[in-house]
């Protein structure tokens, strides 16, 4: 049973990740006051995960630009980790530039806590969960392992929330900041009207 919910905190962590080369411990609290997107994925050396990983890798400074923090996870070591990030992309790994943290699961305590845990496997499904700067649960995604997620997305929902949290007003299907149009609760049949 999960215990991530949106509207409740998210479920406490903390252990090691691989980052830039090195390990280094982490939890929940390190990333108050900011946002933090979490993705689970199933395991290293495998096929889609490296999209994944490598998509969301290259937009860490538009992440960055949103105060928001990302964290790869997977039930794999961070020994598992630290080997797949060191191999060159051309021989399957993620390559030594890689600047996304790895999150080892190897107790699969996050994965079960966040319920995206397949514990016949001892693997992670996709699934992505968005937290606010408060601790607050604000969205989760949870994908079937042969689909990747849309980094594009991931940022769109962000940018949303933080909208709503600056202005009040909530965002309508397709809102994007190049489409910004939004709703005030206290005037939607003015939007309907437009529609």
């Amino acid at each position: 049973m999960s215990k991530a919910l949106v509207q409740r905190p998210a479920p406490d962590f903390k252990g090691t990740v691989v980052r830039d080369g090195d390990f280094e411990e982490v939890a929940l609290k390190d990333f108050q006051g900011k946002w933090l997107v979490l993705f689970f994925y199933p395991m290293d050396f495998t096929f889609v995960c490296p999209t994944e990983i490598l998509s969301f890798d290259r937009a860490l400074s538009k992440f960055r630009e949103l105060n928001t923090e990302v964290l790869a996870i997977s039930t794999d070591s961070e020994y598992s980790h630290l080997a797949w990030a060191n191999l060159p992309r051309q021989q399957g790994g993620l390559g030594p530039d890689l600047s996304i943290p790895m999150f080892a699961d190897r107790n699969h305590e996050m994965s079960s806590d966040y319920g995206v845990l397949l514990r016949e496997g001892g693997i992670a499904l996709r699934g992505l969960f968005i937290i606010d700067p408060e601790g607050i649960v604000r969205q989760i995604t949870i994908n079937d392992l042969p689909v990747g997620r849309s980094v594009e997305e991931t940022i769109r929902l962000i940018q949303a929330f933080q909208f709503n949290a600056e202005h009040g007003e909530v965002c309508p299907s397709g809102w994007s900041p190049e489409n910004p149009e939004s709703i005030d609760p206290k005037d939607a049949m003015a939007y309907f009207k437009k529609q």
